[in-house]
């Protein structure tokens, strides 16, 4: 992990000293600092990936562990790996100017992660893609929202309050299942696991939400 940062943030600042170099021989970029063209490079390469979810097994194949699955699968189709990063308390893997995690937080607490990586990266709240489960969607629907309200969900109501904003995009990921959740409660259901039919069907449903996600990135 050292020799990738290290290799990248010399490759980023060897391009930010040419255009600095350049600016000031050829004044493209009138009054522009080393600074400025640092986090002018980040904003437009990088984008922030970010599935919430709960880190221990026994929330595997939950209902609000979606994001995490989601990108377990993305990251298996596309064969890449995931690194810990205890610093920052999340699990990550880096792909091309792409950061994707799994906040290790737990699920109310998980912007905390977000704004480490978005800070230590320089990464905007609008490159800040999020994927979280929403029951109020019928199960297998995707949606996606450039800006909005928590509407209730804790994980987004952390990552807002983390990042001083609520305008970054997020893919919900339905969940919804109205004869289950009348049943056990809106507590149990979130942290319940996918039925047997619906398992048959995640796999369809998770390469529909791998689909979405390069198309955003």
């Amino acid at each position: 992990m050292t020799f990738m940062l290290i290799f990248y943030h010399t490759s980023v600042n060897f391009c930010i000293t040419f255009l600095y170099i350049f600016s000031q021989f050829f004044g493209s970029f009138p009054q522009v600092t080393t600074a400025d063209l640092r986090l002018i490079w980040y904003n437009l390469v990088m984008k922030l990936i970010v599935g919430f979810g709960n880190p221990e097994a026994k929330y595997n194949f939950t209902r609000h562990n979606f994001g995490f699955l989601a990108l377990d699968f993305y990251a298996k189709i596309k064969g890449l790996s995931w690194e810990k990063n205890p610093k920052f308390d999340a699990i990550y893997l880096k792909s091309g100017d792409n950061v994707f995690i799994k906040p290790q937080t737990y699920y109310n607490n998980a912007g905390k992660s977000v704004q480490a990586f978005a800070h230590f990266y320089k990464i905007p709240p609008e490159k800040c893609l999020i994927l979280c489960d929403d029951f109020n969607l019928d199960f297998g629907a995707i949606r996606f929202r450039e800006k909005g309200s928590a509407g209730g969900n804790n994980g987004l109501k952390s990552t807002i309050s983390e990042l001083g904003t609520s305008e970054f995009p997020r893919l919900r990921l339905g969940t919804g299942n109205d004869e289950l959740r009348a049943k056990i409660g809106d507590y149990d259901f979130v942290l319940s696991k996918f039925t047997p039919e619906e398992r048959e069907k995640l796999p369809e449903i998770l390469r529909k939400i791998s689909e979405k996600i390069d198309e955003l990135l």
